[in-house]
């Protein structure tokens, strides 16, 4: 979604007919489909091409209640040249519920995880955080059941930056 302030000149202003809508944010939104948990390993999530993007939110929600079992989840950043990063760590999943919601923050932290009808005060102070080239993963540390659907908007930094469902 563009934000755009209206009747606002550009600087430098260079005459009277010089107002023109400035582009204040883009979000760009895509959505993984619902996916069983993967089993002892790593899904991939969204694939990242053409350039660094900047993720605003990253968003997962429990769509089949999750096995009561033990089970970390986290996420990682896994670019094409370089090294694997957690983006999130280790959140035990056991028994979550449909409609509960998973997010990341960016920063390395563990992901943060609510019961379904709950809402999520800290992640809203989270800073957006770059993803370069490469795929955005979900692992888990044990074999449950269970499915999560998740949501990512996100604004391109360099000018072919595209994520798309993996």
């Amino acid at each position: 979604m563009a934000f755009l302030i209206k009747n606002q000149a550009r600087l430098p202003a260079s005459g009277p007919n010089s107002a023109t809508p400035i582009l204040l944010s883009q979000w760009i939104h895509v959505a993984k489909a619902s996916a069983t948990v993967p089993a002892t390993t790593t899904q991939n999530l969204f694939t990242i091409s053409g350039g660094r993007c900047l993720v605003k939110l990253l968003l997962g929600e429990v769509t089949t209640i999750i096995q009561t079992q033990a089970n970390n989840l986290k996420v990682t950043s896994v670019p094409t040249t370089g090294s694997a990063v957690d983006v999130a760590t280790d959140l035990n999943i056991s028994a979550f519920e449909a409609g509960a919601l998973l997010v990341a923050e960016g920063d390395g932290t563990a992901l943060i995880g609510t019961s379904a009808g709950a809402g999520f005060a800290p992640a809203l102070n989270a800073l957006p955080w770059v993803v370069p080239i490469g795929t955005l993963r979900c692992e888990t540390s044990a074999t449950n059941t269970g499915a999560i659907k998740w949501d990512l908007w996100y604004q391109p930094l360099d000018s072919s930056g595209r994520i798309v469902s993996a």
